[in-house]
C-alpha cells in the first residue's frame, strides 16, 4: 500500500515536534558561532545552551536580506553566513541583488520533496521543470527534490512556449513545476497548436502569487495544482496539501510571525512578517526575516499533517511585491523618477487583467507632453525588467500616504 505522507515527521505530535526543534536549536546556533563568522559576531554573547525555547529565540537578533547584501559585498561570496567553504558545495547561485546562494550536497538540500510528494509526485513519474536553471536556484531546487523522490526530470527552463508544448507532447511528463501563470500559457499554446499535453495531471507552483482566476482555469481542466512558499536563501518554508487549507510548515524550519520591522512575535492569528530559522548545517540562517507577510491558522490541517499552518503569502512588509514572478521594490520606482528628474510623487499600481499581472506607474509632473510617458515606460522596463504603462498626472494628485507600490490584486 502506497504511503500517504512523505515520512513520519509530518504526523508527529505538536509537543514532539517542538521538543525536537528546541533540542536541535542550540546545536545549530553553536555551529553558526563556530563556522559562520558573520553569525559568530552577531551571536557572540549568546550561550547556545540557553536558547531552548521560543522566548529565548525571540531575543536573538534578526538577519535581513540587506545584511546579506552588505556582508557579501565586503566578504564574498557568502558574507560569513555559510558554515562551509565554497569548494565544499555542490552549486553556487546568484539571485537578484546580487545575493549568492549556496547549495550543499545533501539529498533534497532545498527540502521541496515533501511538497512534491503532497502534490502527488511518486517514484517513476516524470517532471517537466519550467524553473530557471541558470544563475538562480529554482531549477535545481525542484530537480534535486524530484530526484530525492525517485522521479525523472525534463529540464525545460523558462520561455520558448512552442518548444515547451513540443517537449510535453513528446516526453509525456506527469507533473509540471514552475510559476503559476506559465502552465496556463503553455496549455493555451497547446490548444492553439492542436497538440495533446494531457499527460500532465498535476502541477506544483511557486515564486509568484497563485491567483484565483488561474486556479479556476486549472480546476476547470481537472488539474491538481498545489503551491508552496520558500526563498532562495532558505529553501522551502511551507507547502500546500490536497486539503487546500493553508500552507503547512516544513519539518526543518522554525517559523516566527513578528511585527514588521521588528523581531517581536505577534499573537497567533495576527498578520506579521515571516522570520525563519532553518536547521541547516551548510547555511545555518538564524532568525532570517523574509519581508513577507502571513498569519498562523488555528488547528491542524484536515489532511492529517500536524505541523503549524500559515495563510500563505499575504504581501510584503516593505511594500515590495512580485510581478510575473519578479520582485519589484519601492527603491526601483524612486530610481525611475530620479532618472527623469521627476520631483513629484510616483506610485506603481499592480493589478490583474485578462489573467496576467499588469502594472501602471503613475507619476506627478507638470505636463504629459514631450514623450515623457513613453520615455519613463522605457526606463521602467530597464530598471524592473518588466513592461508597464505610465500615466502622467497633475502635481498633488496622488495621495500623501507614503505608499509607493499599490498592489490591487485579490489574493482570496
Amino acid at each position: 500500500m502506497e504511503r500517504e505522507y512523505y515520512d513520519d515527521l509530518e504526523t508527529r505530535s505538536t509537543d514532539e515536534r517542538e521538543a525536537a526543534h528546541m533540542a536541535a536549536l542550540p546545536e545549530t546556533i553553536a555551529l553558526a558561532q563556530r563556522r559562520a563568522p558573520a553569525l559568530g559576531r552577531s551571536l557572540a554573547d549568546v550561550d547556545p545552551m540557553e536558547v531552548r525555547d521560543r522566548a529565548a529565540l525571540a531575543r536573538l537578533p534578526v538577519t535581513r536580506k540587506a545584511d546579506l547584501l552588505e556582508r557579501q559585498a565586503e566578504e564574498p561570496p557568502f558574507g560569513g553566513f555559510a558554515a562551509v567553504a565554497p569548494g565544499e558545495l555542490s552549486r553556487i547561485f546568484m539571485s537578484p541583488g546580487p545575493i549568492f546562494d549556496p547549495e550543499g550536497g545533501q539529498p533534497d538540500y532545498w527540502r521541496f520533496a515533501r511538497a512534491l510528494w503532497a502534490t502527488g509526485l511518486r517514484p517513476g513519474h516524470v517532471v517537466h521543470n519550467c524553473f530557471a536553471y541558470h544563475f538562480t536556484p529554482a531549477g535545481s531546487m525542484f530537480e534535486t527534490s524530484a530526484h530525492a523522490i525517485g522521479a525523472a526530470v525534463f529540464p525545460a527552463g523558462t520561455g520558448q512556449t512552442e518548444l515547451q508544448v513540443q517537449a510535453i507532447a513528446g516526453v509525456r511528463p506527469d507533473c509540471y513545476c514552475g510559476t503559476p501563470d506559465f502552465l496556463k500559457v503553455i496549455i493555451e499554446k497547446a490548444e492553439e497548436m492542436g497538440r495533446d499535453i494531457s499527460s500532465i495531471r498535476m502541477a506544483h507552483v511557486t515564486a509568484a502569487a497563485f491567483m484565483p482566476d488561474v486556479k479556476a482555469f486549472y480546476a476547470a481542466r481537472g488539474l491538481n495544482v498545489l503551491q508552496s512558499y520558500g526563498t532562495a536563501d532558505l529553501g522551502m518554508v511551507a507547502y500546500e496539501s490536497t486539503a487546500r487549507d493553508g500552507m503547512i510548515l516544513d519539518e526543518r524550519v522554525i517559523v516566527e510571525i513578528v511585527r514588521p520591522g521588528t523581531g517581536d512575535p505577534v499573537p497567533e492569528g495576527e498578520v506579521g512578517e515571516i522570520v525563519v530559522t532553518v536547521l541547516n548545517r551548510t547555511y545555518p540562517l538564524i532568525r532570517y526575516a523574509t519581508g513577507d507577510l502571513t498569519a498562523v491558522l488555528p488547528g491542524a490541517s484536515p489532511c492529517g499533517r500536524t505541523n503549524t499552518r500559515i495563510r500563505g503569502w499575504m504581501g510584503r512588509a516593505d511594500q515590495t511585491t512580485k510581478v510575473k514572478g519578479m520582485f519589484v521594490h519601492p527603491s526601483q520606482v524612486a530610481e525611475v523618477l530620479r532618472r527623469h528628474q521627476i520631483a513629484g510623487r510616483g506610485r506603481l499600481v499592480v493589478d490583474r487583467a485578462e489573467g496576467a499581472d499588469v502594472m501602471t506607474l503613475q507619476v506627478e509632473a507638470p505636463a504629459a507632453g514631450g514623450g515623457l510617458a513613453e520615455a519613463v515606460a522605457e526606463t521602467l522596463r530597464a530598471v524592473t525588467k518588466l513592461r508597464g504603462e505610465v500615466e502622467v498626472v497633475a502635481p498633488g494628485t496622488l495621495p500623501n500616504d507614503g505608499k509607493v507600490i499599490d498592489d490591487r490584486r485579490k489574493y482570496d
